[in-house]
């Protein structure tokens, strides 16, 4: 049996790695301020900067990792977490800090109940048509 001196086993298991992990990169946070526009196919886009992300001290290593898969292509939230291999939740609470950090902005998709009929567009297209 494997464990610390007391014989109590440690905080993480093979399969699963670190318990703690998750909960330490986001500093015990669960929600960001900008966690109601974090869906799964919410958009991340890197902010035009010259500053290179590793140089900032206040950035985690995971936070670098965002910056740079998304200065490549944007890229969706459920994507990031993929590629990251963490929880979606850890991801978001990261997104957040660096949309605060004005490193990188959220765009989201026009949602299908939102965009224009398609017998509005024919009527204009006819419309055009006809002048």
């Amino acid at each position: 049996m494997s464990g610390d001196s007391q014989g109590r086993r440690p905080w993480f298991d093979d399969e699963a790695g670190p318990v703690v992990r998750p909960y330490a990169m986001t500093r015990g946070r669960t929600t960001s301020t900008a966690q109601h526009r974090l869906d799964l196919i919410a958009v991340v886009v890197t902010e035009s900067y010259d500053d290179d992300p590793e140089v900032d001290q206040t950035l985690s290593p995971e936070h670098v990792d965002i910056v740079q898969l998304c200065r490549d292509a944007p890229q969706s939230v459920a994507e990031l977490a993929a590629e990251l291999d963490l929880p979606v939740g850890v991801v978001r609470v990261l997104i957040g800090d660096l949309v605060d950090e004005e490193m990188v902005h959220v765009t989201r998709p026009v949602p299908p109940a939102e965009l224009p009929d398609e017998s509005i567009l024919r009527d204009v297209i006819n419309g055009l048509r006809a002048l």
